[in-house]
């Protein structure tokens, strides 16, 4: 086949880090198939959708999506359109039956199936339902997979599913129980990564702190970080999703010892009083959630913190609903994400019967979110005039004079950014910044202070790399 000769392929991804790795091993495998990547949905032969499942909100952008694109069909070069992920998965046979348009629907852990669509032909038609058992799926280093943005940043999966049993969640009965990937799998993956010009690395899962509980021997979150930070082209490693339980000794000597181990970690409280952390089943209290908090704070200089909170779940009260906003407001946060409840079918909560009107849940959203937008000004204007060191990204949306990046403690695409004055760097480099003014969730900072000596790899280590191997959560694929 030659390169005109070509067939086209458009990704669509939808939701959280963890679907986009999904979405990165099937552009994988339209790359063995040798199909060629398009940005735009018009040139497309095959168009595929990664979809999320996991709110009503996140349900609902999903099909929109969907039937936006299948417009491409009728009016474009699409001559397949295929629906991936996880509303996929959780609900197959609803939209097979719905949605004439769509030519295949593959599930959330169906990545390589995607194989048998790009290279089926008249002779060999592939099924239009591929939705398999996610609990029989381990993402593997092995597998196929581009990274889908620039490649100084990438996220990997250390485990797929979880065992949790919290009442309002319905992942674990379309994502399975959780599977971790072995200790060595994930090195070999982040040795690649990091040889390919990767430096952050973001370690995702739905249950990060339980990582290894699965798995036979002694094997842990702990391990793997000692692990990772032995990687010697790695710049920065982050943790997301840690479940708030008890802080184990041997994860706070891991996370206190710093280094490449910025100090960052996203851990969804979901709520901060006992009764609705019962309600919700979260398996401890509100005094066990201090106590996460105080250890972590006593033991990890400078720690920037992420949470996500629900309002309106059923049985929440105005009481309830005082005591997280005075929460927010005496913890301190850096950064805050706020749910409305969803209501989702096949949970405990989905049969709780003390509803929150649906104009109660947005008004204590916008309410909870004013607090936390003072904690977050006041947060960063305590850093005017420290020095940071901060991975630059690329050129600022907002003007071709501007430099964009963040600081350890702005995780990709969820949390500020810092803008760069007075310097010019290239993406990928970490340079010594200096904090000049502060805004409600951005920074700026003074670029030409590192211009000098950018906190780069040595030519030595550069000269010794090993080869590699052959952005709303709304993402285009286009590179």
């Amino acid at each position: 086949m030659t390169d005109l000769e070509k067939r086209k392929i458009h990704f669509v991804s939808l939701g959280c880090p963890k679907n986009r790795v999904d979405t990165e091993v099937r552009l994988g495998v339209s790359d063995g198939a040798g199909y060629e990547l398009v940005a735009d949905a018009a040139q497309a032969n095959v168009i595929v959708v990664n979809t999320c499942g996991f709110v009503e909100a996140a349900k609902q952008e999903s099909i929109d999506t969907i039937f936006e694109l299948a417009d491409w069909k009728q009016k474009g070069r699409c001559e397949t359109l295929v629906v991936a992920g996880c509303l996929s998965q959780r609900y197959s046979t609803e939209l097979a039956n719905e949605m004439p348009e769509v030519d295949h629907f593959l599930g959330s852990s169906d990545m390589l199936k995607l194989g048998e669509v790009l290279r089926s032909d008249d002779a060999h038609k592939a099924s239009r339902m591929l939705v398999g058992n996610p609990a029989e799926y381990v993402y593997k280093q092995t597998d196929p997979r581009r990274l889908s943005g620039a490649h100084h940043s990438a996220y990997v999966k250390i485990a797929e599913g979880c065992s949790r049993k919290c009442s309002f969640c319905a992942i674990p009965s379309f994502r399975g129980t959780q599977r971790s990937r072995p200790i060595e799998d994930v090195v070999a993956e982040v040795e690649r990564l990091c040889a390919n010009g990767t430096v952050e690395i973001n370690l995702v899962s739905q249950d990060t702190i339980a990582y290894g509980r699965d798995l036979a021997g002694d094997v842990n979150l702990p391990g793997l970080l000692r692990a990772l930070l032995d990687v010697r082209q790695l710049r920065w490693l982050r943790l997301f999703y840690l479940y708030p339980q008890q802080m184990d000794e041997a994860l706070l000597d891991v996370l206190a010892g710093g280094g490449k181990l910025v100090p960052y970690v996203d851990v969804p409280f979901q709520h901060v009083t006992d009764r609705m952390l019962k309600i919700m089943r979260r398996g401890y209290n509100a005094a066990r959630q201090r106590e996460f908090i105080d250890k972590l704070r006593s033991r990890v200089p400078g720690l920037f913190m992420r949470s996500a909170f629900i309002v309106g779940h059923p049985g929440e009260t105005d009481e309830d609903f005082a005591a997280l906003v005075d929460f927010v407001k005496a913890s301190e946060l850096d950064h805050v994400g706020v749910f409305r409840y969803s209501h989702e079918e096949g949970t405990h909560s989905g049969t709780l019967e003390e509803l929150v009107a649906p104009k109660l849940i947005e008004r204590r959203a916008r309410e909870l979110m004013k607090a936390q937008k003072a904690v977050s000004k006041r947060r960063l204007k305590s850093l005017i005039g420290r020095e940071l060191d901060v991975l630059v990204e690329g050129e600022s949306d907002e003007s071709e004079l501007l430099l964009i990046g963040r600081h350890a403690g702005q995780a990709p695409e969820v949390d500020g950014r810092v803008h760069l004055i007075n310097g010019s760097a290239q993406p990928g480099e970490i340079h010594r910044v200096k904090i000049t003014h502060a805004a409600d969730y951005d920074l700026v900072g003074d670029l030409s202070l590192g211009q000098d000596d950018p906190l780069q790899p040595s030519a030595a280590e550069l000269a010794n790399a090993k080869t590699p191997a052959a952005k709303s959560r709304r993402l285009r694929i286009v590179s």
